[in-house]
C-alpha cells in the first residue's frame, strides 16, 4: 500500500504548499482521493501515470478539495483517453463538471460517470474482486464524506514443500490457493492448512477530510492500517476549530487512539502556523504513531 501525498495543506494555494490531493495505490490500482488546484501539475511532477487513474473520490465541494477535477478532465480529452472514468461525490459535482464542459463546448471522448453521494449513513461505494471502498459520513460546513479503503484477502500462498512430499499434481495447485481440501487416490484428505500458508492480512486506508471531532465515526475505522485525518488548528486555536468544523491535531489523535489504528497521518494544516512540526507534537501526547503529510511525501505501508 503507497499513498502519495499531491497537496495538504488548507485553504488557498502557495508556491511551496497545494490544497489536498493524494494518490492511494492498492492492489495494484490507483485512486485519486480529492483534487484540489494543481492536482494535474503534482501528478506530473511526481511522475504519476494519469491513465492508471479510473476512479476519483471527492470528499466534498469546497473549491480546496475539487478544482483542480474540471482541469484534470479536460486534460484526459486532450491526451486522447478512451478508457471510462468514474468520479464519487456529493450531489452537484455531476452538475458542476458537466456545466462547464457545456460552456466550453467540450465534452469527453470517453465514458464520464459520476456517482453521486447523498447518505448520511457509511456505504458502500466502490467494490470489485480485490478492494471495497466505504464512505466515512463526516461533520463539516457542508455534506462531507471521509473515504475507508480495504483490501480483499489474497489467495493462499503454496507450501512447495508439503506439496511435493504429498506428491501433489499441478493441475490442484489454484484450488488450494483458493482454500480448498485435496482429495488423494486414496481417498485421504489433506486439509487445506497443511499445504498452504495464510494470505498477507489484507490492508486498510482511511481518509478523513474536513471535519470537526466526529467520535461516532470511531467504529466504521476501528483497527485501519493507515488514518489520514485532517488537523487544521492546533489545540491553542480550538475555538477556530469548531467555529469552522474544523479539528485540531489533539482531536484528530484522540480518533485515532479510540480506534485502535495502526498509523495516524496529519494533514490538512492551516498555514497560520510557523512549523508543521508543531502538529505532530500536539498529536503524540495522545497517540505515539504519528506522521505528517507533506507534499510530495510518499509512504509505503
Amino acid at each position: 500500500m503507497k499513498l502519495t501525498i499531491l497537496g495538504c495543506y488548507a485553504a488557498t494555494p502557495r508556491t511551496l504548499t497545494n490544497p489536498t490531493s493524494q494518490v492511494l495505490e492498492l492492489k495494484n490500482q490507483m485512486f485519486l482521493i480529492d483534487c484540489g488546484e494543481g492536482t494535474q501539475v503534482q501528478l506530473r511532477k511526481h511522475k504519476i501515470k494519469f491513465s492508471r487513474i479510473n476512479h476519483i473520490f471527492i470528499s466534498h465541494l469546497h473549491g480546496d478539495h475539487f478544482f483542480g477535477l474540471p482541469g484534470l478532465i479536460s486534460t484526459f480529452r486532450l491526451l486522447g483517453r478512451k478508457k471510462e472514468m468514474h468520479i464519487y461525490g456529493p450531489k452537484g459535482i455531476k452538475e458542476a463538471i458537466t456545466l462547464l464542459l457545456k460552456l466550453g463546448d467540450s465534452w469527453t471522448n470517453y465514458p464520464l460517470y459520476f456517482h453521486e453521494l447523498t447518505s448520511k449513513e457509511s456505504e458502500l461505494v466502490y467494490e470489485d474482486d480485490k478492494v471495497s471502498v466505504k464512505t466515512i459520513p463526516l461533520h463539516h460546513r457542508v455534506y462531507t464524506n471521509g473515504f475507508l479503503f480495504s483490501e480483499k484477502p489474497g489467495e493462499r500462498k503454496l507450501d512447495i514443500n508439503a506439496v511435493t512430499s504429498y506428491g501433489i499434481d499441478t493441475a490442484y495447485f489454484q484450488n488450494i490457493k483458493n482454500g480448498h481440501d485435496v482429495v488423494l487416490d486414496n481417498g485421504e484428505i489433506l486439509e487445506n492448512k497443511l499445504l498452504s500458508f495464510d494470505p498477507p492480512k489484507p490492508k486498510s486506508y482511511a481518509f478523513c477530510s474536513d471535519t470537526a471531532h466526529k467520535p461516532d465515526i470511531v467504529p466504521i475505522i476501528s483497527g485501519v492500517d493507515v488514518l489520514y485525518h485532517e488537523a487544521t488548528f492546533l489545540e491553542s486555536q480550538a475555538d477556530l476549530a469548531v467555529k469552522t468544523k474544523h479539528s485540531t491535531a489533539r482531536e484528530a489523535a484522540l480518533i485515532a487512539k479510540e480506534a485502535k489504528v495502526g498509523t495516524l497521518v496529519l494533514g490538512h494544516y492551516s498555514t497560520r502556523y510557523k512549523s508543521i512540526s508543531l502538529f505532530k507534537e500536539e498529536a503524540q501526547r495522545i497517540f505515539d504513531k504519528v506522521e505528517l503529510a507533506d507534499d510530495g511525501k510518499c509512504f509505503e505501508f
